[in-house]
């Protein structure tokens, strides 16, 4: 059985076909034979299914094997090592167009790509690469799939070993159960959050705003933030001589944080508009803790997401993800990246995933 290269697919016949294609669900079959994108012939190759390769642009008649093969860059080693792990794993995979943000259709084990199932559609990328939110919003999406609806989009990140970290992307919808009304009351601006002298009852204790100075004392402190977001509400006024309220505590925000203040803001913003409950993240390296469903901060529940403010056109190095999805997994929440788009947030969630 012969299989020849043109430099970017792989074909052979009719016997190649049954024993690839039908048997173990490699290639597409095409004109009665087969055809193979390159790092499925390499998976052959690799596994001594096939000896060699041979290039049709080489008069010499020499075969490719499989060292040649991933040496020419016809194969991605980052590809190689994703598909070939994939495949240890018991899936079945197809490579896509190289158009496509996605890399490989995986199907349900036990079915391939004669049946209509996708259980995931993966994205390669090496650890020394970088990927801007666009694409990984891309991916979460499944901007390419058309009928696999329920299909899941992943990150598959190859390190400098060759091990394979998966990350399931998703876009999800946030809404919570949070809403008080409260009272309009007076603070004080210090220098990086406002003192509340009287704070109305609910205030703190059911809609879980700031932090009492003390468990036997009312006084409560707020972040910049939350007064900022209170303000603009007008149900804080601070005393600030011909400043108008909210304009003075974002001033003083933007002193102490520079822009990434305005960006925090219009996260909380968002957040407690639907209904969830946003508090400091500083703990766990993030911008804020989330939570869902608050009737007291005496039967306060379990925070549920891991939250970081970013611009739109962010740039994710894959340590960096894999750190912040690694650790709000180990403190039992998901990791949610919120992308300051025009007119809006972009929601991104991100956690391991075992195939």
């Amino acid at each position: 059985m012969q299989l020849t290269f043109d430099g970017e697919t792989v074909r052979g016949g009719n016997e190649a076909r049954e024993r690839f294609y039908d048997a173990r669900g490699y290639g597409r079959p095409h004109d009665g034979g087969l055809e193979l994108a390159p790092v499925e012939a390499g998976h052959l190759l690799f596994r001594g299914d096939v000896t060699t390769v041979r290039d049709d642009r080489d008069d010499s008649g020499e075969g490719i094997g499989f060292e040649s093969l991933l040496a020419s860059r016809a194969v991605s080693e980052v590809d190689f090592f994703v598909y070939k792990e994939l495949r240890d794993r018991g899936f079945y995979l197809s490579p896509t167009d190289s158009a496509d943000v996605t890399d490989f259709i995986v199907y349900p084990r036990g079915q391939g790509p004669w049946d209509d199932a996708v259980a995931y559609r993966v994205t390669t990328l090496s650890e020394r690469a970088t990927i801007d939110a666009g694409t990984l919003q891309a991916i979460a999406r499944g901007i390419d799939a058309e009928e696999d609806e329920a299909s899941t989009g992943v990150l598959a990140v190859v390190d400098e070993e060759s091990e394979v970290t998966y990350l399931e992307l998703d876009v999800p919808t946030l809404s919570g159960s949070t809403y008080h009304d409260i009272p309009s009351f007076e603070g004080d601006l210090l220098s990086d959050r406002v003192l509340v002298p009287e704070p109305p009852a609910a205030l703190h204790d059911r809609a879980f705003y700031g932090q009492r100075l003390d468990r036997d004392d009312d006084r409560v402190q707020l972040s910049l933030v939350e007064a900022a977001y209170l303000s603009s509400r007008g149900d804080l006024a601070v005393g600030v001589e011909d400043v108008a309220d909210a304009d003075a505590i974002v001033d003083r925000g933007r002193e102490v944080e520079g822009e990434r203040f305005d960006r925090r803001l219009r996260v909380y913003d968002a957040l407690r508009s639907a209904g969830i409950v946003p508090k400091t993240g500083f703990k766990f390296g993030a911008d804020f803790r989330t939570y869902a469903d608050v009737d007291s901060v005496d039967d306060l529940g379990h925070s549920e997401f891991l939250v970081r403010a970013l611009p739109a056109d962010h740039s994710f190095v894959p340590r960096d993800l894999s750190l912040d999805v690694r650790l709000a997994h180990g403190v039992r929440k998901r990791m949610l990246f919120a992308l300051t788009v025009q007119g809006g947030i972009d929601w991104l969630s991100a956690e391991r995933l075992t195939p």
